[in-house]
């Protein structure tokens, strides 16, 4: 039965398997201590933002109906996921604030380790903020856009730029007429946080209010992130890789790159490329063999073809094969747990950014200013660990999987060129107004140990195809729709229905594929996840109507962090059903939980739908897609 296995990728059952018989912790043996969970904090009942608590609310009414201050249930929910949005903001502030200071630094000639390698994109990226490019070199305007996107955090005149670059005008005017356009991030964020602060908010449906303003907040320093990296590091092409934790190598150097920031993956890269020599000197026969984990990987993925080896929950195990030199770390999805599992092998876990240090791994400190030296460091630290190998331990599983990558914006807008040039989305969208494709539905999130890794991403993915809605993926859902196989053509030839089948082979052979294009399409890492909006964008302004009108939804069927929370919130605030497959702490609420449910859908034309079985989520997705159709009247 399902509930006896803890994942459906073969790699990580027999990783699980070699750490019990090591008697090595794993994240599944963490939550089974952890039962039963409290049930106040699973529906969100409990408050601790003061030392008079923390108090407990009873949902059922049997026990006491307000905390101390008097906050009642409504108010407790709101004001708690309220700062969980902040925070999962906070996140995708701090990628998209490190991008835009490194690239200033390269208009100003103070980081030698990158430079604007896609200038095309600079341009339209400053034409998107309203920047003028005429007769300015390709540093000035690097200099301008880079400006531009760091007033943003605490703009105090004009519009916040990437805001109104992300949006429709429908859209934009519908956030402005509901007064809930944030002026810049900062102020956004600190507002939301003080309305949460003892004595504060007790408005329910204005705490609620903030969190939409956030999530819009939120949309644009993705957006930021993601453009800006793509400027740096390159905008993503159609690329074909390998996945699973079978893309470790026995006779190389392997250093594993974990986290979420572009700028520490691609100078390690560089400085692996440099070194290769001195491992195969130390004795590793295949020299240097980088593989990706989570988002970090996503972005080598995407770029550079670099294996991804597994996402979020099974980060230990890729260590329990004993054939990882190093895992190298940035920010964000690191389970401290990781600096025990490697001591039971020769790896050496390698922080790397001064504000998010780990406790009991190597720091190496990571600045744009010196990064080559800190990368070149990195490696050697690798290359040292080499030598105290035991080779007893060494145990890589076999399969590694096929997967492409690299479906950035532009790659789609190109594919979609092939049939016509002169109207490239218009391929989208006639195929969706004549049934060709009946929607999308956009994966992302994380993986969760309340649900077995991967299953509902997989079986999820199989069915939507089936119906003939196209999948795209982000994230952690890369990891799994990867890992499973699902983006290979031979996915879209098993899994596909004829009419989404027809449509992906006669863009794979426009490309030169002889056969259809892969069944998912991956976008990259969970910050690209607007890659996905500039679609949206495209397709609505096409069709002359807002993004609540497209038959377009996401999927978060594992969702587990704080950023998936507030992504999954801007799906909604921008007009998309959005799914969730763990039922979030916000039951205890009535009030709050009819406004995610059904109320949002009046303000915004998006809403949450919470359904834990992967089958019927996508029928009630395919619900939400169908009645989008009939009301396009297509």
């Amino acid at each position: 039965m399902l509930e006896n296995y803890k994942s459906v990728d073969p790699t990580v059952s027999s990783m699980i398997f070699k750490a019990e018989k090591e008697n090595i912790e794993t994240v599944w043996d963490r939550h089974d201590a952890m039962q039963p969970q409290c049930g106040f904090g699973e529906t969100g009942a409990c408050c601790r933002i003061c030392w008079k608590g923390p108090c407990r609310v009873d949902p059922l009414g049997n026990g006491p109906k307000v905390g101390i201050c008097g906050a009642n249930i409504d108010v407790i929910v709101a004001r708690n996921l309220l700062r969980s949005f902040a925070v999962g903001t906070s996140a995708h502030t701090e990628h998209a604030r490190h991008i835009a200071h490194t690239l200033l630094e390269v208009s100003q000639g103070k980081a030698d380790a990158y430079k604007v390698k896609d200038k095309k994109k600079l341009i339209d990226v400053a034409k998107r903020l309203n920047l003028n490019v005429e007769n300015k070199d390709t540093l000035q305007i690097a200099k301008e856009v880079a400006t531009t996107s760091l007033e943003d955090f605490g703009r105090l005149d004009g519009e916040y730029a990437w805001a109104n670059a992300v949006l429709t005008e429908k859209r934009k005017e519908k956030m402005k007429n509901l007064g809930l356009m944030p002026k810049n991030l900062g102020g956004t964020v600190v507002d939301c946080l003080s309305r949460t602060h003892v004595g504060s908010e007790s408005d329910p449906a204005n705490l609620l209010a903030s969190g939409a303003r956030l999530a819009i907040a939120d949309v644009a320093m993705m957006a930021m992130g993601t453009e800006l990296s793509d400027i740096l590091f390159g905008t993503p092409t159609p690329v074909m890789t390998t996945s699973n934790m079978a893309v470790l190598k026995k006779d190389a150097i392997n250093i594993a790159l974990h986290g979420h920031n572009p700028l520490l993956c691609e100078v390690v890269c560089d400085a692996a490329s440099l070194l290769n020599q001195k491992a195969k000197d130390a004795g590793a026969k295949e020299g240097i063999n980088i593989v990706g984990v989570c988002c970090t990987g996503n972005e080598l993925m995407e770029r550079h073809g670099v294996p991804l080896a597994t996402n979020y929950l099974t980060q230990e195990l890729l260590m329990v094969t004993g054939a990882v030199e190093a895992m190298v770390v940035d920010t964000q999805c690191i389970m401290p747990a990781i600096v025990e599992t490697a001591s039971h092998y020769h790896t050496r876990i390698i922080s790397t950014l001064d504000e998010n240090k780990i406790g009991g791994a190597t720091h190496v400190s990571f600045h744009p200013q010196t990064a080559m030296q800190s990368a070149n460091k990195i490696i050697e630290l690798a290359i040292e660990a080499y030598a105290n190998r035991d080779d007893s331990k060494v145990e890589i599983p076999n399969g590694a999987q096929k997967a492409m990558s690299g479906f950035s914006y532009e790659a789609i807008i190109s594919t979609l060129a092939l049939l016509n040039a002169d109207d490239p989305i218009s391929v989208l969208t006639d195929n969706i107004a004549n049934g060709n494709i009946q929607g999308i539905v956009l994966f992302g999130g994380c993986n969760n140990t309340k649900v077995v890794h991967n299953y509902n991403y997989i079986t999820m993915a199989k069915e939507l195809a089936k119906k003939n809605i196209l999948v795209v993926a982000t994230g952690c859902a890369v990891g799994a729709l990867a890992t499973g196989g699902l983006m290979t053509q031979e996915a879209t030839l098993e899994y596909a229905g004829d009419t989404l089948k027809e449509v992906l082979t006669a863009l794979g052979d426009a490309a030169g594929l002889k056969g259809p294009l892969p069944m998912v399409l991956n976008m990259g890492s969970c910050v690209d996840n607007t890659r996905v909006v500039r679609v949206c964008e495209d397709a609505a302004n096409k069709l002359g109507v807002d993004i609540d009108k497209l038959p377009i939804a996401i999927s978060a069927p594992e969702l587990m962090s704080e950023k998936a929370q507030i992504i999954g919130t801007w799906g909604v605030v921008i007009g998309l059903p959005t799914h969730v497959g763990v039922i979030p702490p916000v039951t205890a609420s009535s009030f709050v939980t009819n406004f995610l449910t059904e109320g949002a859908k009046d303000l915004f034309g998006g809403h949450f739908i919470v359904e834990p079985d992967p089958l019927e989520a996508v029928e009630k997705i395919n619900a939400s897609i169908q009645s989008r159709r009939i009301a396009l009247g297509i």
